[in-house]
Parts: structure tokens; sequence; C-alpha cells
């Protein structure tokens, strides 16, 4: 099992939620930056005078308004000298890292549109979302030039711990895993289900690897995803077999060649569901792309939501689809479907896919196999990498 806390006490090892910190920490802003914070609704237009608040079911856009907005308004924008705090909303994408749409709308229920309404006139951009947004806010970022963060499916346990944290220490804990696993030939998983054991193969030919670590400094234009602390790889291809847990229970085997799933095999649960889902490959292949791979580095509690739950340090997570925001080649306009160009986190972990085993993860690496991940439990190497 995964070392992390996991009960009431042990969220209290964490400091209070404290939005000017977060700032601070993540993109240490200067005097006069204007500031505005991003939020998704079924029907954008709900935003006009905050009517969307009147639904209990919002959880995650009532933490943008009352942790964030009224934080803003509450002393944060004065204490660093923002400008701006305003708040907007646009029409739910329905899928991750999907394109968002062009038209949004204010608290007086005024008809905008994003470009030139967001993300020309602002310096900080926090969106705060049901489906993430990175990918298109990272293109949108390096077109125009602002900063920014995601903070999608945000929740109590992650306000109070993967937003509470020092993403100094973070950054420092992700780049010493970085350092230990960059430059790696290839890496291997190891899948235990139902008695089988298969094996992803994932081609890295000594690329360099990347992290997300929380840090947004200086001008450069970019994109922090928040919860951060994870270090990760864009394969360069793969090869092998893998499990997948699909969201009605059905766990299929995705047989991998050339580094896109090439066909999905029923082991248990609805054929329909493998169908559905071989027949949106056949019409759309890249939808099947393995576009990264990631390992967590950080000591979290289990949110219930991937955005934290890929960042704690044991767990292994690839990805399907859209990669451009990681420094892939996969863009929308490659993809047959406009809908289907979202990238897809396929998390494994004891408390999202308990019936599937990780027994081990190796690197290859100076012409070394490296155990990095044992049952879900950093290895020897990795903690080595850590007290380094």
């Amino acid at each position: 099992m995964l070392d992390t806390p996991t009960t009431e006490e042990d969220l209290k090892t964490f400091p209070p939620f404290n939005l000017g910190r977060l700032l601070k920490t993540v993109f240490d802003p200067e005097p006069g930056e204007r500031v505005c914070i991003l939020i998704d609704l079924e029907d954008p237009r709900d935003i006009k005078d905050f009517a969307f608040l009147k639904d209990e079911s919002l959880t995650i856009q009532r933490h943008a308004y009352e942790k964030f907005y009224l934080g803003l308004k509450g002393g944060v924008a004065e204490e660093f000298g923002f400008s701006g705090g305003e708040m907007f909303a646009y029409k739910r994408t329905g899928g991750s890292n999907l394109d968002l749409p062009e038209d949004c709308y204010d608290i007086e229920g005024n008809h905008l549109r994003l470009e030139d309404d967001v993300y020309k006139p602002y310096d900080l951009i926090l969106c705060i979302s049901t489906e993430s947004a990175t990918a298109p806010l990272t293109a949108s970022a390096k077109k125009i030039g602002f900063r920014g963060a995601t903070m999608h499916g945000m929740n109590d346990i992650i306000l109070a711990s993967g937003l509470a944290v020092d993403y100094n220490e973070v950054s420092k804990q992700a780049e010493k895993l970085r350092l230990g696993m960059t430059q790696s030939d290839f890496a291997e998983i190891d899948f235990e289900v139902a008695g089988d054991t298969f094996t992803l193969k994932l081609i890295l030919n000594k690329q360099e690897a990347q992290k997300s670590h929380g840090l947004c400094l200086g001008k450069k234009p970019d994109i922090a995803n928040l919860p951060a602390g994870e270090v990760y790889f864009v394969p360069d291809g793969a090869e092998g077999q893998f499990p997948m847990l699909y969201d009605d229970g059905t766990i299929g085997i995705m047989n991998v060649a050339e580094g896109r799933i090439q066909a999905a095999e029923l082991l248990q649960g609805d054929q329909t569901t493998i169908d559905t889902h071989n027949a949106k490959m056949t019409r759309d292949p890249v939808t099947g792309e393995i576009g990264e791979l990631g390992f967590g580095t950080q000591v979290l509690p289990v949110s219930g939501r991937d955005i934290q739950d890929e960042k704690v340090l044991g767990t292994v997570h690839v990805a399907t689809g859209r990669s451009d925001h990681l420094g892939g080649h996969l863009t929308p306009d490659l993809f047959a479907e406009s809908q289907n160009a979202t990238h897809d986190d396929i998390l494994f972990a004891p408390h999202k896919t308990p019936m599937i085993n990780v027994p081990e993860v190796r690197i290859q690496k100076n012409g070394e196999s490296i155990v990095v991940i044992q049952n879900f439990k950093a290895a020897e190497y990795l903690q080595n990498c850590l007290n380094s």
C-alpha cells in the first residue's frame, strides 16, 4: 500500500490553506499584475449574480468562489497589489484537456470572448474547473503571454493538503527524483490482475525527464497544474500489454504496439464497453496513442481526484491522447473528431485500481535495470534519491 496519510488527524500535519501563500509561492507575483478566476458551468450564464451557488452539487465552483474569489476580494489582492479579481465562466467541455469554447460570461451576465476579454487583459489566470483545462490554457498562454494555474476537481482534501504544501519543497523533491530517472532508455511496468501478468514497455530513448512541480515563476508564459508533484516522460514508443479499468467496472487488456493501443480485449465485465472503445480507436486511431508516463513524488492523502492522487509517491500512470502541453507532438488537429482530442490519464493506485497490482516498475539506465516501484511503494533506488 501507499505510504500516504489518509485520516483527518493526518490532514492536521498540513498547514491550513492560505491563498496568499499559494499565490506567492507559485507565481511570486509583482504589484500591478491583473488576476482573474475562470470556472466552468453547464450553462455559463449561471455565473450572473452568482446564481450557480444555488446548486449544491457544484462544489468545485463553490470552492472557486469561496476560497479564491472572496479570498482575493477579502485582502489578498490588496496584499499583493493585484488589480482585477473578476470571475468568468465558460461552458463545460465534457472531456479532459479539450479545447475551451470561445465564449464566456461575467458576473453581470455579459457575453464575452475568452481570448479578447480574459486571456489578453490578464496576467494571472486561475482556472478552477470540472475537467482539466491544462492543455488548452498552456497553448493559449504561450501564444498570448499570460501565466496561470489549473486546479480542476478541487475538493476539501485537496485544499487541506495538495494546495496547502510548500511548492518550493515539492519542486526540490521532484527534482531529486527527476535526476534519478532522467535519460533512461526505457521503462517497464508489470501488472497482475485476475491471476495473469502483463508488461508494458515504454521507449524513452534517453530523453530528459520533466517535472510538474507547481512553480510558475518569472515572466515566462506558462501554466502550473495544481496539485503538482510528478516526474513524467512523453514516450517515443510503447509495446506490450496493460490492463485498464473502465468507468463501469469492466477491465480490458490493452494491446500496445508502435506507440499506441491497437485493440482492447475483454478480461472481465461488459463486452459492449470494449467494443465501444475499439470502435472509437478504429475511427480515430490517435486516441490510443500513449502520450505520457508519470510518477508521483509527494506524500499526500488520497483525495478521490486523479489530479492529486497521481501525484502520490508510489503511484504510476500512463496517458493516452493529446500531448502537446507536455512537449509531445499530438495536437488537437491530428484527431479525426474534435471531441476526441483529450488527454486521459490512466492511474494505477490501490484505492483506484484495487484489483490491479503493480508488483514492479523498472527503468533501464546506463545499461542497468533499476527497480523504482514495488507494490505501489517507492523502491530503495527512489528512496535513496530522495535522501540525497
